[in-house]
C-alpha cells in the first residue's frame, strides 16, 4: 500500500519543520526551511554535499538544537518537551545511523536488546525473546545472535542496526544512508526489506540517501534540499519533470537515467 492509497484520516503530519534555521558559526546551512512528513509515508531526502541532510535529521531527532524555527514530532514542539515527553517520543521512533553505530563489545542479541533494556521494565526472558524476533524479522539467522559487530559483513551490520531501530515497535523510523557501502545486490535486498517492513508494520520512514535506485524502489515522496531550503517534495515521477537545475541533473543525468531504466 503506497502513500497515495492510504485513507485521508491517516494523513496527519508526524514530522513538521517550520522556519528552521541551522548554522555553524557564520555558515548558514538551512534558512526558513519547512517540511511535513505524513503518517505512513516513505520519504527519501536528497541533496548535494553541504545541503545539511544529516543536520536536518539531527535537528528532528534532538541531537542538534536549531538556531531558529520549530520542529514538531507527533504534534509536539521538540523545544517545549519535558524530559518525560522527549523520552516518550524517543520510544515511538527508531534510528539507523549510517555505519550502524553498534556497540562493538556487545553481541548482536545484546545490541538489539539494548533499547528494550533502557526503555522498558520487561523481564530478561521477554527482552531476549523480543530481540530474537526482531533479528529474525530483518532476515538474519539465529546463529548470528552471538556474533560481535566485527564478525559481521557490512550488510549484516545494517540489518542488526535496523533490528535495533525496530526494537521498541516504533511508528517512525529514521534511516541515514542505509544502503551506503553495500554492493548492488545487497542494496537492492535492503531496499526490499525496508519497503516490506514499512508496509507490514505501517511505518513512517524518513530516509537520507544518495542511492537513486532506493528512491525509485521504495519512496512515496522525495524531499530535495538545495539553496538552504526544501525546494521540492514530490513523487519521483513528478521530480523528473522539474526545471530546477540540481533536480534536473540529479534525476535526468546518466545515473538518474540508469536508475529509472532499472525501475521500469
Amino acid at each position: 500500500m503506497t502513500a497515495e492509497t492510504r485513507k485521508p484520516d491517516d494523513r496527519e503530519a508526524v514530522i513538521q519543520v517550520r522556519g528552521l534555521l541551522s548554522q555553524f558559526g557564520e555558515r548558514v546551512i538551512h534558512q526558513d526551511m519547512d517540511l511535513d512528513v505524513m503518517r505512513g509515508e516513505v520519504l527519501g531526502v536528497v541533496g548535494g554535499s553541504g545541503t545539511g541532510k544529516t543536520v536536518l535529521l539531527n535537528s528532528i531527532i534532538g541531537l542538534k538544537e536549531p538556531e531558529g524555527g520549530e520542529v514538531s514530532l507527533f504534534g509536539q514542539d521538540r523545544s517545549a518537551m519535558t524530559k518525560q515527553e522527549a523520552a516518550a517520543v524517543e520510544r515511538r521512533t527508531g534510528v539507523l545511523f549510517q555505519k550502524g553505530a553498534l556497540f562493538s563489545s556487545l553481541t548482536v542479541l545484546d545490541n538489539v536488546a539494548s533499547p528494550l533494556v533502557e526503555h522498558t521494565d520487561l523481564s530478561r526472558t521477554t527482552i531476549r525473546e523480543l530481540a530474537e524476533m526482531k533479528v529474525a524479522m530483518v532476515g538474519l539467522k539465529p546463529e548470528a545472535l552471538y556474533l560481535k559487530p566485527a564478525e559481521l559483513s557490512g550488510g549484516m551490520r545494517k540489518r542488526v542496526g535496523l533490528a535495533r531501530a525496530l526494537a521498541l515497535d516504533p511508528e517512525l523510523v529514521f534511516l541515514d544512508e542505509p544502503t551506503a557501502g553495500l554492493d548492488p545486490i545487497g542494496a537492492a535486498a535492503f531496499d526490499d526489506l525496508i519497503r516490506q517492513l514499512s508496509e507490514d508494520l505501517g511505518l513512517t520512514v524518513f530516509m537520507i540517501t544518495h542511492d537513486l535506485d532506493s528512491l525509485y524502489a521504495i519512496c512515496d515522496q522525495v524531499a530535495v534540499l538545495a539553496d538552504k531550503h526544501v525546494v521540492a517534495k514530490a513523487p519521483v515521477a513528478e521530480l523528473e519533470r522539474s526545471d530546477h537545475p540540481w533536480i534536473k541533473e540529479y534525476f535526468l543525468g546518466p545515473r538518474g537515467r540508469a536508475a529509472h531504466k532499472s525501475a521500469a
